[in-house]
């Protein structure tokens, strides 16, 4: 059969490897830290960047990896407080859950190691397929940052030389709850030089943000085109994203026949590009919504914002396709 699944233990921790035999592509995922896909082999070399530390190391040091979900906000805030439903709710430092960016602003929500329960594995002739949930309802500490009450389903694919990611969000909440949630997966491009790397935004806008990495309001109108990475390190918040024939944006970080793809459904409307200096990674995050978007949104800064009714559900998905010679 094509497609098959396999669960490994790594480190004390439950991994589930979905494989596409065909495409030779495998993605393994780690369900107790966050169910992060931590590892991409395409033709036995890994499209997945992480420090070269154990996995117990890398979750008990908070470093980030593979492909981490970022909610119930992605990216920044720029207080410790945030607006929903024009009501203010605040962040509360002495539950140590909250991530700090460099200049002491919450980042990328409470979820990153958060352990998720395996609904189920299984592979047959259409994928290889894992889903897993979270409670959100039932963590204290997590409401008590942010009191709507939800849970979360997500499924990881693998298909047609692809992995899908999915996810599913079933509010409990009795007011409507806002969503501004991401990934920010770091790819790598095996067998390549970072300064030959070249990368495809198909984006109408990039927005300008300030010295602390929020959007300032001013929209910088650009043009879809390839952009070198040699000598260039971008940190970018793109919008209007340009979609193919199908639903999806696809955005490409290639090296010449090396690359990595990743489709964004309709409901990420925001991609976010990191590629900092000295370092041999390239982040490629599908997001919801811009930074501190849920402020912004409040004072008329952004219109974008998603919410999802009374106890009803979101759903959508990306998709990661790695290409090697």
């Amino acid at each position: 059969m094509r497609y098959a699944i396999d669960e490994i233990e790594q480190d004390g921790f439950r991994t589930i490897r979905l494989a596409d035999r065909a495409a030779d592509l495998h993605v393994s995922i780690a369900p107790e830290i966050g169910n992060n896909a931590f590892e991409m082999l395409h033709h036995g070399h890994d499209f997945l960047w992480r420090p070269e530390q154990s996995l117990r190391s890398l979750r008990d040091k908070k470093l980030l990896f593979g492909i981490p979900f970022l909610a119930p906000w992605a990216n920044r805030l720029d207080q410790d407080r945030y607006w929903i439903n024009c009501k203010p709710y605040l962040i509360n430092r002495d539950l140590g859950n909250i991530r700090e960016d460099p200049n002491n602003q919450p980042i990328h929500g409470l979820m990153l190691f958060e352990p998720w329960e395996v609904e189920s594995a299984s592979a047959d002739n259409t994928g290889a397929q894992l889903i897993c949930r979270y409670d959100f309802t039932t963590k204290p500490a997590s409401m008590a940052q942010f009191p709507f009450a939800h849970q979360l389903e997500m499924t990881h694919t693998v298909r047609d030389g692809r992995l899908h990611v999915s996810v599913r969000m079933i509010s409990q909440s009795t007011e409507p709850l806002a969503v501004s949630i991401g990934f920010h997966p770091y790819f790598r491009l095996p067998e390549t030089s970072r300064e030959n790397w070249a990368l495809d935004v198909p984006a109408r806008t990039r927005l300008a943000l300030n010295q602390n990495n929020i959007p300032t309001g001013e929209k910088i109108a650009i043009s879809p085109e390839r952009l070198s990475l040699q000598g260039v390190y971008p940190d970018d918040v793109f919008t209007d994203l340009v979609r193919n024939g199908g639903r999806h944006a696809e955005v490409n970080a290639c090296c010449g026949n090396t690359g990595i793809r990743v489709g964004f459904g309709p409901k990420y409307s925001v991609a976010v590009v990191y590629a900092p200096r000295n370092r041999d990674f390239i982040c490629i995050e599908p997001m919801t919504a811009i930074t501190n978007a849920f402020n912004l949104a409040h004072a008329g800064g952004y219109e974008g914002l998603q919410h999802i009714a009374p106890r009803g559900t979101w759903e959508e998905e990306f998709w990661v396709e790695p290409s090697m010679p």
